[in-house]
């Protein structure tokens, strides 16, 4: 599968549902206790863009866009509304949000994340499709400028540093970002005669590992 850096139309899924889901093994024992597992380090988001669509010009949009990635074939970026910067959606981003690695003095690449912390427990993202010129980079508690200090691949997220940090340094940014995702379906069903009624189609959207 090919992935096309191109994003879905954001006004489009602008009020789309989804959310990320994660996967449980639950096994019962005999005396009732349970013991519980998941195969997966990260969770996998799902969306419906079918929900954003308000016109039948909206649904020419998603139409042309179906077709260019060739249904499930191509992946493509979407915007999440729910989860989409590395700081609160009311805050403007800051290079020092994310704490995203420690400088060695050798190690020059480090991949962007977005740490999810309650009560005492902490999940790492990794961010593999930031969104270009969102990208703010902070040294020990300096702002460092793009092209300068350092470069950002928005394909994988990857900031590399022209000079290795420090040994101890510590290594911050903020940034808005995008999701891999796929079309989850080859199939779209459209009533023209009763959508304007409200008469939505479903388009399911599943997040790809990168």
């Amino acid at each position: 599968m090919a992935f096309h850096d191109v994003r879905f139309p954001a006004n489009l899924s602008f009020g789309s549902v989804g959310g990320p889901e994660r996967r449980t093994e639950i096994v019962t024992l005999t005396n009732g206790f349970e013991e519980r597992n998941s195969p997966w380090a990260h969770s996998r988001r799902h969306y419906d863009a079918g929900v954003g669509l308000r016109s039948l010009d909206d649904v020419e949009r998603l139409i042309a866009f179906f077709e260019a990635r060739a249904g499930q074939l191509h992946g493509f970026r979407w915007k999440d509304w729910a989860d989409y910067k590395s700081c609160p959606a009311s805050q403007a981003v800051d290079y020092e949000d994310q704490l995203i690695g420690t400088g060695d003095g050798v190690t020059r690449a480090f991949q962007l994340r977005k740490t999810y912390s309650s009560g005492g427990v902490d999940y790492v993202r990794p961010i593999t499709k930031p969104v270009a010129g969102t990208v703010k980079v902070g040294l020990q508690g300096d702002h460092q400028s793009e092209a300068v200090h350092f470069t950002v691949d928005t394909a994988t997220g990857v900031v590399s540093f022209l000079e290795a940090p420090a040994e101890g340094a510590r290594i911050t940014a903020g940034f808005e970002f995008d999701v891999p995702v796929r079309f989850d379906t080859d199939l779209i069903q459209v009533s023209v005669q009763s959508f304007q009624a409200g008469d939505l189609p479903q388009v399911p959207v599943l997040e790809v590992r990168i």
